[in-house]
């Protein structure tokens, strides 16, 4: 089946109507350059995923949409489980609550220059980074049973952070419901080593300069300062989510006709939330949420005491942590009516309005900040949640620039060295243990975040706060 998505009332919405066993319309936001770059496999899966029992309203994709397993990276899709709504592996995605967290530092780029390069060195020390990397962390099978309740209140209680962290994390650091006897010991044991690193591909330790601010009131409500210098850690769950993710896969595609599912394409393999194997997954999915959110933890106690050594007396507080890659329970009103859903967000941001009960003081009055990461060398941006956003898409937004091509592109194109010289020119330092990881991060191997970000805004899924450049990135 050709899908040609259509315009409609915005210059910034793009909609597939329903055809063949779509049950709901596919919505991409997206401005015309961008749908025009789009893989048009993302219409196919978006329209896949429309066909899913149960689903609400609408089938989304975020503006930095582009293929991914089963759903697009960058989609979103809310499921009732009263009507037989089903829960995905493929919707949330291997990397279980991949996400970003940002920290302020207090400095300014003038007191950091002196001390760039020490810091740049220190920081690659102390964070494992790299596919397979290991820390110097090794959990007990308590330890690991106790982490995967707790999350990253769990990291606080053994010294790494402050409660005031968990303030200004999503689900205050720790998602409720998460059983780790639902988690294989082969999941386990591939975690047991991985705490408090980065892994791979797309995943940075980033020091960034605050360059232009947009909204000067909803940035200072965020503390946020031209000419000040944050930090930026994205990773997720490791391991652990991984082997989470492929095990539950292969028990919903071989229980799919047994629970009455036809699947357009084995990658959605599904099953209704209130089935045993639904809920074996959610509990196993919010284990791997905690994990991540334990590892920012753990990774931002490194990086504090880092920033510590190179400049005495530096405290760094956190903004906000925000998750990709989660299923939650959420409350949404669908044609009247409230109801609580299963949202799927795969690569895509929770942006909460102002007055939602669920942030914090101080945040409450202007929205949710959504971390948006550009990549490697490219800015990366600070927005806000807008109410609006809540029937929009189910208080989405998009999580990032979104890949332009295949990593295995990415390495025919360029070179790893010849990327970080280019990128010293530019004053951005570049570590990583992989030359050929950062060729597969190549900036020219995403799109154009800021394009992606200001369709973000001008479609009002979030409004534009603050643009940040990098001047250090730890890469895996």
């Amino acid at each position: 089946m050709e899908f040609r998505p259509l315009a409609t009332e915005s210059p910034y919405a793009w909609r597939i109507a329903p055809q063949g066993k779509m049950r709901v319309p596919a919505i991409i936001y997206a401005d015309h350059a961008l749908i025009e770059a789009m893989d048009h496999k993302v219409f196919e899966q978006l329209s896949n995923v429309a066909s899913l029992p149960g689903i609400q309203q609408a089938a989304y994709a975020m503006p930095d949409a582009h293929w991914g397993y089963g759903f697009p990276i960058g989609g979103v899709a809310a499921f009732d489980p009263d009507e037989g709504g089903v829960v995905s592996g493929g919707g949330v995605g291997f990397d279980i609550s991949c996400g970003v967290r940002t920290l302020h530092t207090g400095l300014t780029l003038d007191q950091l220059r002196p001390h760039k390069k020490a810091l740049a060195d220190l920081l690659a020390v102390a964070i494992p980074a790299g596919l397979g990397s290991t820390g110097t962390i090794k959990l007990t099978h308590r330890e690991m049973d106790q982490m995967l309740i707790g999350g990253a209140a769990w990291a606080v209680q053994q010294g790494y952070g402050s409660e005031a962290d968990l303030l200004r994390t999503e689900e205050h650091g720790c998602m409720a419901g998460a059983n780790p006897a639902d988690v294989s010991e082969k999941a386990k044991e591939r975690q047991r080593r991985e705490m408090g690193t980065l892994g791979s591909g797309n995943h940075y330790l980033e020091v960034q300069l605050v360059a232009q601010v947009y909204d000067a009131e909803t940035a200072a409500a965020f503390d946020l300062r031209e000419g000040e210098i944050v930090i930026s850690i994205h990773c997720g769950s490791r391991g652990l989510g991984h082997q989470i993710g492929t095990e539950f896969l292969k028990f919903m595609a071989t229980k799919a006709k047994d629970h009455g599912i036809w699947l357009p394409d084995r990658e959605l393999a599904c099953a209704p939330i209130e089935s045993k194997l639904g809920q074996s997954y959610l509990g196993a999915m919010r284990a791997g949420i905690n994990c991540a959110l334990a590892n920012r933890q753990i990774l931002t106690h490194l990086t504090r005491e880092v920033c510590d050594d190179v400049l005495p007396g530096t405290q760094l507080t956190l903004l906000y942590d925000v998750s990709h890659n989660t299923c939650k329970r959420e409350t949404h009103r669908i044609d009247g009516k409230e109801k609580q859903l299963f949202v799927h967000r795969k690569g895509a941001t929770l942006a909460l309005g102002p007055g939602h009960p669920n942030l914090p003081d101080g945040l409450r009055e202007v929205g949710q900040p959504v971390i948006i990461g550009g990549s490697m060398g490219t800015e990366s941006y600070i927005l806000a949640g807008v109410k609006e956003s809540e029937k929009l898409a189910f208080s989405s937004a998009c999580h990032g620039a979104g890949r332009a091509m295949s990593r295995h592109q990415a390495t025919k194109r360029w070179h790893g060295r010849n990327v970080i010289k280019e990128l010293e020119t530019r004053g951005i330092l570049i570590r990583s243990p992989s030359l050929r990881g950062v060729a597969e991060e190549a900036p020219g191997a995403y799109k154009d975040v800021s394009r992606v970000v200001d369709v973000a805004h001008q479609a009002g899924l979030s409004r534009k706060v603050a643009r940040l450049e990098p001047l250090i990135c730890v890469k895996g």
